[in-house]
């Protein structure tokens, strides 16, 4: 191709809609697909056999990358698993929508599931955690992925992630990733001017975060969150502005990679919920399953012919996990119900110190 004709290609083909992930926030984010995008470096690609790339799993900043492009990889993958079949939504799925930005209200059976998921989430004590602590995470996470040559996908048994943020973002974090449960550990990296010595545990260091924000957020950048619904999710569409295949989606995954990955005040998570009842498109999932077999019923949203899944413990409204599953026929990732990935929130609390793992553990 000469000068040209790729000046040509280059004027007729857009450039990508969206900025890929920081190291930082890759680093944060590791193993999961979607990315959520802040600056410039892009995500890296896990490794594995020749044709297989990542599924839509987790949707949002939990993502993985496009992946597996050598055949030297960290080792096989894991067996294929059989797909579960996902129940149907209760609510017809409404027509897709362009940019909105409106405060719709969901239907019927959305909007009462996360007014009680808000309400429970309202009721629970404020830890009100000092400067010097850290936010603990602990879940199970499974990702999927398909073979471009056979078309067949897979999703990988689940393994343990535990992950630990500055409550105010300017301590190092660490991320410790499949230890123990099926998964590999977090692979050794160099070690970056400035970073702690590598830890003794196969934790992975996590750059303190000096710039917060909806894509990466701290437990003291939730606290400065408004709590009237409609301001948040004004934020929400505001700050996400161009990110993503479109406003409404964007906005659904953002506030659901707080949901599993962060702890916030109890008004500010009331006001997650009751911000996500406004997104157009939501609606009920009577039965679906987190990573670790917990039933519970679901609020969902379908993009892209995959649908999103936060899924709630039907007695008493606590957010469980989050599923992926394919919605529509004619999907590169396989057939309506195929699960593409799916996590679990095993425990959520705050700690002293970054690699400490709480004698008791709160859902």
């Amino acid at each position: 191709m000469n000068e040209d004709e790729r000046a040509e290609l280059d004027r007729l083909v857009p450039g990508p809609a969206r900025p890929e992930l920081s190291a930082d926030r890759h680093r944060l984010l590791r193993g999961h697909l979607m990315s959520e995008i802040r600056e410039t470096k892009p995500a890296r690609a896990r490794r594995g056999r020749l044709g297989w790339v990542a599924l839509p799993a987790l949707a949002g900043g939990l993502a993985l990358a496009l992946a597996l492009t050598n055949g030297g990889g960290d080792g096989a993958p894991a067996p294929q698993q059989q797909a579960r079949q996902a129940p149907q939504d209760t609510q017809a799925q409404p027509a897709p929508q362009q940019s909105t930005g409106t405060l719709n209200a969901a239907p019927v059976g959305a909007l009462q599931l996360l007014s009680q998921a808000a309400d429970t989430a309202a009721g629970k004590p404020d830890p009100k955690p000092g400067k010097g602590q850290f936010v603990y995470v602990e879940s199970l996470v499974a990702f999927g992925s398909s073979n471009i040559a056979t078309g067949e996908s897979k999703v990988d048994p689940a393994h343990r992630r535990q992950i630990w943020l500055s409550v105010d973002g300017s301590q190092w974090g660490v991320l410790k990733e499949g230890q123990g449960q099926g998964g590999k550990p977090n692979a050794p990296e160099k070690v970056k001017p400035g970073e702690p010595a590598p830890r003794a545990d196969g934790g992975m260091w996590l750059d303190p975060n000096t710039r917060p924000g909806l894509n990466a957020p701290t437990y003291a950048y939730l606290a400065t969150l408004p709590t009237d619904p409609d301001a948040l999710l004004k934020k929400i569409y505001t700050e996400t502005k161009g990110m993503g295949p479109g406003p409404d989606q964007e906005a659904f995954v953002t506030i659901g990679d707080v949901l599993r990955e962060q702890i916030a005040p109890p008004a500010v998570s009331a006001a997650l919920y009751r911000a996500a009842a406004k997104i157009p498109g939501v609606t009920v999932v009577d039965d679906s399953v987190d990573a670790s077999g917990r039933h519970g019923v679901a609020v969902a949203r379908v993009d892209g012919g995959i649908r999103t899944e936060w899924i709630f413990d039907p007695k008493t409204h606590e957010f469980l996990g989050e599923r992926t599953v394919v919605a529509a026929e004619g999907n590169d990732f396989g057939k309506p119900g195929t699960v593409t990935g799916h996590s679990a929130v095993l425990a959520s609390t705050v700690v002293d110190q970054p690699g400490e793992e709480p004698q008791q553990k709160n859902a």
